[in-house]
């Protein structure tokens, strides 16, 4: 901890506060615990709103994932024509007031460890800036938003013009008069691509595999066999799945037009970047001005590195939101619980699991 601080004590942590953090510190007041010495919720941002708060404005409510409603709070029907990061931050916004959460902000934490030494038992928990918490129970829900995935391709430290990732998008006047090459097999690819058509932005479209676009209805027996397929590699201790890999892709008709437009035709995998372009693996080659890297994200868990986690296969091993190795933490928005709807009913299942572990945990003498 910082010099001259104390760490402060809490029975349950919740770290990050975006879907399924809210959704566990709801359940957590709602069975009768006070903020501060019952829970405590840290946040890394300056205000609510999770990750949706550092969405580009064009990304409207009505274009973007759906957001699940949080439990004892429907959402309503906003304006499908609304920035989403503006609904969303509203909503959480509302929510914490409402129930009471108490966010502490921000606090960006640095290392979570298992060091008993006079904790009694309980995990202590560090912030950047010095502060620290000792918790008998952790509840990570730190999303993935920190960590973008940015896959390597000879060629790409020498490419001269501009590369960015999904996180770093923000407007498409940013592209005017460039061709961009769009990079990822996902949903955010191929509203990148579309809406950079429409603003008359040439674009080039690279998949490692051919777009897998399904008629699937993405329903809740769909829903049910996605969450299956990703608990199966998690329990496994194998790493989760990225989400088109478990879901495809939904063909809607505005997909469809862009299909026939040829906008929405990849044209495979890359085989290198060169200083100017891009040569596929099919041995053409495009000039290009910017890469988008629309590659995804992987779950920021760097603050857990000290609890030493990670099975031989790369990933935790789960039992639903349990860590196998590390019992009392709990992990949501991880896996099978990385959807709105995921985190949502897993932030009800770690609080569950978090009040039974404090109930039944037995301190050292």
């Amino acid at each position: 901890m910082g010099k001259g601080r104390s760490a402060v004590e809490t029975d349950i942590l919740v770290i990050g506060a975006g879907q399924a953090g809210l959704s566990a510190a709801y359940h957590l007041r709602r069975r009768g615990l006070a903020p501060g010495p019952g829970f405590t919720v840290l946040d890394a941002n300056p205000g609510p709103g999770g990750a949706w708060r550092h969405r580009w404005d064009s990304l409207t409510f009505g274009a973007a994932h759906a957001l699940h409603d949080l439990p004892g709070m429907p959402l309503g029907t906003p304006d499908p024509a609304e920035p989403a990061s503006a609904v969303v931050t509203r909503y959480y916004e509302r929510y914490e007031r409402r129930f009471g959460l108490d966010v502490v902000r921000p606090v960006s934490v640095s290392a979570v460890s298992a060091d008993s030494a006079g904790s009694g038992g309980r995990l202590s928990v560090r912030a950047a800036d010095g502060r620290g918490w000792q918790a008998r129970v952790v509840i990570n829900a730190t999303g993935t938003w920190d960590r973008p995935y940015w896959p390597y391709y000879p060629g790409r430290e020498s490419f001269r013009g501009r590369q960015l990732h999904t996180r770093d998008f923000r407007s498409v006047a940013d592209f005017a008069g460039q061709q961009v090459l769009v990079v990822g097999g996902g949903t955010s690819a191929v509203q990148f691509l579309l809406q950079l058509h429409r603003a008359g932005v040439r674009t080039l479209w690279s998949t490692r595999r051919p777009p897998e676009f399904t008629l699937r209805p993405f329903d809740a027996e769909w829903g049910r066999a996605v969450e299956a397929k990703v608990s199966a590699r998690t329990r496994a201790g194998l790493p989760p799945l990225s989400v088109v890999s478990a879901t495809g892709l939904p063909l809607t008709d505005e997909y469809r037009r862009g299909i026939e437009d040829s906008v929405l035709i990849s044209r495979g995998p890359i085989d290198r970047l060169t200083e100017t372009g891009v040569v596929f693996a099919d041995g053409s080659e495009e000039s290009v001005d910017t890469v988008l890297w629309a590659t995804g994200f992987r779950a920021a868990l760097d603050h857990l590195a000290p609890l030493r986690l990670r099975e031989p296969g790369g990933g935790i091993r789960m039992d639903g939101v349990r860590v196998v190795r590390e019992p009392r933490l709990l992990l949501v928005g991880y896996g099978e619980s990385s959807s709105t709807l995921g985190a949502t009913r897993a932030g009800r299942a770690a609080a569950l699991a978090a009040l039974q572990q404090v109930a039944t945990e037995v301190l050292p003498r």
